[in-house]
């Protein structure tokens, strides 16, 4: 991968440069890569394993967050062309994961999983992105994604607000462009009680693609991931197993609606 893009956009946290297949998480609105700290050591046994850091948080503050994620995906698609000499496993989590669906028709994606979010041809009707900032992070607050500590905090709330923000207008107002299924298999994570996600709107995922499609439904709401970080990262493992070459062949059939409940 170019060096200078690399440590700009991409984190690893736990380098596992001998692996064969590579994994590369992609955080929700608001998010930053470090979210995926606890995955990305599960995985480190099995996949070389990055997460994307979006211009606007953390290290890369001072930068302008974008508000489109077709102009986002481009931007990630060139940092992650270079490093397409293995098998690349995408996983992103709510707008990460709508992301990785445009990713995943910019560059060869050997498996793509999706988390806490509907099929994109059941798009967002949602315009929490237009209202003021107390009721922007008091939405996101219940759901599960920002804690009492944040919203009290003038300083920490002056810092979250511009990416967070943006973010919000980016999925919201994104639409998918109706064109050729992808030929990647898809596995869909939510929770049972998200209230942005239902199981038949995860289904609606199959459309997508001409390859199998998983629903996984765990307990929880939109940030379930949080409660069930092992039960997630085994399921990222197992597609990195799907691809790995002389990995298991799965048995499950197209299209099926798992429930883990643990």
């Amino acid at each position: 991968m170019c060096a200078m893009n690399q440590e700009l956009w991409l984190r690893q946290f736990f380098p596992a440069p001998e692996a064969s297949v590579r994994v590369v998480l992609l955080p929700h609105s608001g998010g930053s890569a470090t979210f995926y700290l606890p995955i990305a050591r599960a995985l480190a046994p099995v996949a070389d394993v990055y997460a994307v850091q979006y211009p606007g948080r953390q290290d890369r503050r001072d930068e302008e967050p974008l508000r489109d994620l077709r102009t986002l995906a481009g931007l990630v698609a060139e940092v992650l062309k270079p490093g397409l000499d293995r098998p690349l496993v995408l996983f992103g989590h709510s707008m990460g994961a709508t992301l990785a669906f445009e990713l995943a028709q910019r560059i060869p994606v050997a498996h793509l999983i999706v988390s806490g979010v509907r099929a994109p041809s059941h798009p967002l009707t949602d315009t929490v992105r237009l209202t003021s900032d107390d009721d922007l992070l008091a939405a996101v607050g219940a759901l599960g994604g920002t804690n009492a500590d944040v919203m009290a905090d003038d300083e920490l709330r002056a810092l979250i607000l511009p990416p967070l923000r943006a973010d919000y207008v980016a999925a919201e107002t994104y639409r998918w462009r109706s064109g050729p299924p992808l030929d990647t298999p898809i596995t869909v994570c939510i929770g049972d009680s998200d209230p942005k996600t239902t199981v038949e709107q995860a289904r609606a995922w199959a459309g997508h693609t001409t390859a199998p499609t998983t629903v996984e439904v765990f307990s929880g709401g939109h940030f379930y991931l949080v409660e069930h970080q092992e039960q997630v990262a085994e399921t990222v493992a197992r597609g990195v197993r799907l691809v790995t070459p002389g990995g298991h062949v799965s048995e499950e059939p197209d299209h099926a609606v798992n429930q883990r409940r643990s």
